[in-house]
């Protein structure tokens, strides 16, 4: 070493271990820096889908006005009958909108099995308060799932602890179910006591399995309305005959109610006396009862309602009423699901 040189007053070792620590520093604030990033990113998009499934809500919403006005175009054309005329039954109505397209889709909900006809409401009271069992209804409930193959004896006992799951008294039918039993299970639950909402709640229901329902999914709804289920026979087509079928104390073959759909004039019976003077129906001698659940139009539609914004989808069923014969106006019963009637974010 010369003489006159000066010591390193840093050694390497401590110049190393302080470009480490730097680099250290510059990694963890790169992290916390992209983090930060990626959080502004997610609530950008956030944000962005929030306001598109807003919009598209708002959507679904015109689409129902506009498929309510068109029901109560079709209701008014003739007041005395609701046809197939017009082309309307199940036809997607699209609306364009900006950025994106809503739809509605008007169905019958008149044609189906209405699950809520299990039961009674007293006159004069609205929803289950005091509701009851309606043997006529529990019966063709059971006769129907039958005619899909369910065996005799898990039919009665499926129609039966429906109707209990329903009514609000707390005595079980001879085959149904009250609060004692469903607390007896492994996953103890209480039956509702009030309406359905939706189809699906039938699988909570004692001997309901998944193969049953699925064999009955495609004819049972839920309308939120009580008293015997009623069909319009001008809208009914061949393919759902096991919902007049059913009607019939004495079986009516399928095939037969059919081919009695099938002669259905093109623009409807007019009157109930024309369709009750079918020779294979004057021969059976319908009950009065029977007869009153056959209808030339419809109180209850489904109105399916699906509106796209931003690759945002969002899609609402609503069951309808139309409420008001004689001022042709229809009425929302509010959200329910697919088949009946929820909305379902895609």
């Amino acid at each position: 070493m010369k003489p006159n040189a000066l010591p390193n007053p840093t050694p390497d070792k401590e110049r190393g271990a302080a470009l480490l620590t730097v680099l250290l520093l510059v990694a963890v604030m790169s992290v916390i820096a992209a983090t930060a990033l990626d959080r502004l990113q997610l609530s950008t998009r956030l944000a962005a889908n929030g306001a598109a499934m807003t919009q598209a809500r708002y959507y679904s919403f015109a689409a129902e006005a506009i498929a309510m006005s068109r029901l109560e175009d079709l209701l008014a054309r003739d007041a005395a009958q609701l046809t197939l005329q017009g082309d309307w039954l199940d036809r997607e109505i699209p609306i364009p909108v900006d950025q994106g397209l809503a739809t509605a889709r008007i169905k019958d909900a008149s044609n189906c099995f209405n699950l809520n006809s299990l039961v009674i409401s007293p006159p004069g009271q609205t929803g289950p308060v005091s509701s009851y069992a309606n043997p006529v209804t529990v019966n063709q409930f059971a006769r129907m799932m039958k005619m899909l193959q369910v065996p005799e004896y898990d039919a009665d006992a499926i129609a039966q602890a429906a109707a209990d799951w329903i009514d609000s008294d707390e005595e079980p039918l001879p085959g149904g179910a009250e609060d004692s039993y469903y607390r007896g299970l492994a996953n103890p639950r209480l039956p509702a006591n009030q309406m359905m909402a939706d189809p699906s709640e039938l699988l909570a229901v004692k001997g309901m399995t998944q193969a049953y329902y699925a064999r009955m999914a495609p004819w049972i709804c839920a309308v939120p309305a009580s008293g015997p289920t009623e069909i319009n026979i001008n809208t009914l087509s061949p393919d759902q005959a096991i919902l007049f079928a059913m009607l019939f104390d004495e079986p009516l073959p399928i095939g037969e109610a059919k081919a009695i759909l099938a002669r259905r004039p093109a623009n409807g019976y007019g009157s109930l006396v024309r369709f009750w003077s079918e020779p294979s129906l004057a021969a059976r001698s319908p009950s009065p009862g029977l007869q009153g659940q056959v209808k030339l139009k419809s109180r209850f539609f489904q109105l399916q309602m699906k509106s796209c914004i931003q690759r945002q989808s969002l899609e609402i069923c609503k069951a309808c009423r139309y409420c008001n014969c004689e001022q042709g106006s229809a009425a929302s019963l509010g959200i329910g699901a697919p088949g009946n009637l929820t909305g379902n974010h895609l």
